[in-house]
């Protein structure tokens, strides 16, 4: 089977993998969008997207990946990691695809199978998030 495009991929189902168990509602009480700017600080920010890191080296222990649409399969931990910080970037394992970006607190999984989408859920919980579908 073929893989499907990157922007095939971005039509299908997506889950979210977030610091927060679920979305925030528009109307809700509290302050997110303060917390959110406090979240978004250079070191609280750093720590988020550290977990982000994580969580796909810990998948790559157990998938292959590559990055965007390029041939070289499991790039160097290194690599994969400053991608991550430094742009926009879409990993690919199987025929699902992770998109992370480098100013944002979530990464978005889009279509996983059941069996990725488990060991995504647990790979986040191991580093303190949570998966959610919108």
């Amino acid at each position: 089977m073929e893989r499907p495009t990157i922007d095939e991929l971005l039509e299908r189902p997506y889950w979210i993998v977030d610091i927060l168990p679920k979305q925030v509602p528009a109307d809700s009480p509290g302050q997110y969008f303060r917390i959110e700017e406090y979240w978004t600080s250079d070191e609280q920010f750093t720590a988020i997207k550290q977990k982000h890191i994580d969580l796909v080296l810990r998948l790559n222990c157990y998938a292959d990946i590559s990055l965007d649409e390029e041939d070289e399969l499991n790039p160097s931990p290194s690599r994969i990691a400053k991608e991550m910080k430094d742009r926009y970037v879409c990993i690919l394992t199987g025929s699902s695809m992770i998109v992370s970006q480098p100013d944002e607190t979530y990464l978005t999984v889009y279509d996983p199978d059941d069996e990725l989408l488990d060991l995504i859920r647990d790979l986040a919980f191991s580093v303190g998030m949570f998966v959610w579908q919108p």
